[in-house]
């Protein structure tokens, strides 16, 4: 039985497998009537007591036949050997014979964990004595309950060690069970789930699992811990605050100051240029009616008759949690409140003020009571292009931004990558851009929930220190939703080492938490997760340009015989290079024929034009490879030669227009990688106005078709 401790031990684990259809040892306490057991039988005695998690390093295991007086006599004896530990009884359990294969891992280690960020997971990996040896060759699959099949941990399963293995496919191996079995176990597993919940556990440790001499799975050994507490509920915010962060009616902002150069007059400046209605600006400002020209409110309780869908609180830290409380208090005043201070939650808060603010505003919620939603702290700004809106506190002299609609997306923790990111790619097309700060109300998973809501958004960029808590496994959801509806996520998790979550932790007062598990459980959602902030701008200058898609067959196109090499190096797993037929050879050996370029170019692919190509062989090359079953085409312009002219803007214009025509015609991918210095800036420019994603280097544009390639199929 359960006990006061919140240990789970053996004989009640069996009982909550057995219950879910698994297949566990025929077992009894000794101090039963029935045991299930004829004499001799060969059985293993194991001592059951609190907190006994390793019952072989006791002395707590005992094999032998099965005769009930002498298996009482040794189960005095284990007790003896626990004194400090809480005795439950002596279990007896049928001796399995499982199958063995010399030199492999036969065994499994299987966890059934509910984790407080991520849900319900189940973790399996090779277990038994051989379990840190093989760890490492062959890491642990994970599984959330929420996100995954057992018919898709069986896909996952066949390919992992473990499994082919136990399927025989290994070389010089013999089939040890059969996908039928192994398919019942996993579907077995995720109906224990729910009956784990049911009792409150919330670890299951099973080790090892073996297969039997039918090659059912079986678990020979099973620990784990309860918590009958509930988690807590956590009150959402009102929908209404995405259309009022993203497109507002009216707007107030509050910590104005006469002195130029300083946030809130940054902030003001920026709002400034905004297409927002006449008069639907208003500042806070105690003692006047007007200034700089716009009108006043004496404090925020004025919002109580004249509210307003967006408020900005550039305030000291004190002031800004009186001034949330103050909307709470007086039930009204802002829909969504954008929070621009720090100290609030993060290191720099010594005396609880983020707690507090995160009280008052749970309270509210519980209690049915109108509450504002807010966006950070520590909150660098937000830019909606739908009216020209910059919050930010960066000066237009530093960050001038381009109202350029379109259907990306990009959500940052930190206010300095979203910015960085803006001041790179000056010419994507986007629907939003917010800074999110700590996450201590509007959380990532609520963004891409109203990203969801929102059809003109087609693609997601997200950049995350750590996840509010619980909020890992509703990010992944909202990620799979907005995947079901064709959309796409990618997203950079930074504090992946300790180090780094050292940092995000002192700069936002993130937790950056568990990797592996964050990275699975994303990754299961659909998410295209990158492991390099190259990749990650790479794949977003992709989907930026082409959202829909995902393309495998790449052609490669340069003028350099280096970048020719270093592609056909990179090309490979998910992507993989485009092959030409017979025909496609021939034709190609004809562009080159007619551009003077026949003894100096092979009609191969990747395509090395050398440097003696101009604007028209690149054209007809990128043609006919368009016609191919390339889906994608890298071009790699090395811009030095004086056979491209980068000089005149009529030419380079022309040939960036006619290079973006094709790709339209075609309906396929067109990327363009310029490998050359600031000189060049002007040529690229004109590449990227014609609607073509622009690389410094071919690695760049190929390691984000690798992360393209690689996101999950739904």
């Amino acid at each position: 039985m359960p006990t006061a401790t919140g240990f789970l031990h053996e004989g009640r684990a069996y009982g909550l497998l057995a219950a879910a259809g698994l297949r566990v040892p025929r077992h009894g306490f000794l101090e039963s009537a029935d045991l299930p057991f004829a004499p001799g039988e060969s059985i293993v005695l194991k001592g059951i007591a609190d907190q006994l998690w390793h019952k072989s390093e006791k002395g707590a295991v005992h094999f032998g036949p099965f005769d009930v007086e002498a298996l009482k006599a040794e189960a005095t004896a284990m007790r003896l050997r626990v004194p400090e530990l809480s005795w439950i009884g002596g279990l007896v359990c049928e001796r399995v014979a499982f199958k063995r294969l010399a030199g492999l891992p036969t065994e499994a280690l299987v966890s059934l964990k509910r984790d407080p960020d991520a849900g319900w997971l189940v973790v399996c990996g090779i277990g038994g004595l051989q379990a840190d040896a093989w760890g490492p060759l062959a890491p642990p699959m994970i599984w959330p309950i929420a996100l995954a099949t057992p018919e898709e941990a069986l896909v996952d399963l066949r390919a992992h060690w473990l499994g082919r293995t136990w399927l025989g496919l290994q070389r010089g191996t013999e089939a040890l069970t059969d996908e039928a079995n192994l398919l019942a176990f996993l579907q077995g597993l995720w109906r224990a789930v729910a009956g784990l919940e049911r009792e409150g556990v919330t670890l299951l440790e099973l080790n090892p699992v073996v297969l039997d001499s039918e090659g059912l799975p079986t678990s020979l050994d099973g620990v784990g811990t309860l918590d009958a507490s509930t988690a807590p509920i956590v009150a959402t915010p009102d929908p209404a605050w995405y259309p009022a962060l993203l497109s507002p009616r009216n707007l107030v902002l509050a910590g104005v100051s006469s002195r130029e150069g300083t946030v809130g007059r940054i902030i003001l400046e920026n709002i400034r240029k905004s297409s927002l209605p006449p008069g639907t600006l208003r500042l806070i400002k105690p003692g006047t009616s007007e200034f700089l020209g716009l009108p006043c409110l004496g404090s925020v309780a004025d919002l109580a008759s004249a509210p307003t869908d967006q408020l900005i609180l550039s305030l000291p830290a004190h002031q800004t949690l009186e001034a949330v409380e103050q909307l709470c208090h007086q039930g009204g005043g802002a829909t969504v409140v954008y929070l621009v201070a720090g100290g609030l939650g993060d290191g720099a808060d010594t005396e609880g003020l983020g707690q507090r603010l995160v009280v008052c505003l749970d309270q509210h919620r519980r209690a049915g009571k109108w509450t504002p939603a807010l966006v950070g702290p520590n909150g660098l700004g937000l830019f909606s292009p739908d009216q020209a809106l910059n919050t930010f506190f960066i000066p237009d002299l530093k960050l001038p931004l381009r109202a350029i609609p379109g259907h990306l997306a990009l959500v940052s923790q930190s206010g300095a990558f979203l910015i960085t990111r803006l001041s790179r790619r000056t010419d994507l097309g986007l629907r939003a851009a917010v800074a999110i700060g700590n996450q201590m109300d509007l959380r990532c998973s609520d963004f891409l929930k109203g990203f969801g809501g929102d059809p003109a958004v087609q693609v997601v960029g997200a950049y995350l220190e750590g996840f509010a808590p619980g909020d890992l496994q509703a990010t992944a959801q909202a990620a799979r939703a907005l995947r079901a509806s064709g959309r796409r996520v990618v997203l950079y998790k930074g504090g992946r080492s300790q180090e780094g979550m050292a940092a995000a932790s002192s700069h936002t007062g993130a937790l950056a938490g568990d990797h592996a598990l964050q990275a699975s459980v994303l990754r299961r959602a659909g998410v295209m997760l990158a492991e390099r902030m190259e990749a990650f701008d790479a794949a977003l200058a992709w989907l930026g340009a082409y959202p829909k898609g995902r393309p495998a067959s790449v052609a490669i196109m340069t003028n350099a015989g280096f970048e020719a090499v270093v592609s056909a190096d990179l090309l490979g797993g998910p992507f993989h290079g485009t092959s030409l037929t017979e025909t496609e050879v021939t034709a190609l050996a004809a562009i080159i024929e007619t551009h003077a370029l026949t003894g100096l170019v092979s009609p191969h692919l990747p395509l090395d034009l050398t440097p003696m190509a101009d604007e028209a062989a690149y054209l007809a090359s990128a043609r006919l490879l368009l016609n191919t079953a390339a889906e994608v085409l890298v071009v790699g312009l090395v811009p030095l030669t004086k056979r491209l002219d980068t000089t005149d803007p009529a030419v380079y214009g022309s040939f960036a227009t006619a290079l973006a025509g094709l790709a339209r015609t075609s309906g396929k991918w067109v990327g363009v990688a310029v490998e050359g210095g600031s000189l060049y800036d002007a040529y690229r420019q004109a590449l990227r106005e014609a609607g073509l994603p622009v690389f410094l280097t071919m690695e760049e544009a190929l390691e984000g078709l690798r992360l393209i390639a690689s996101e999950r199929v739904f």
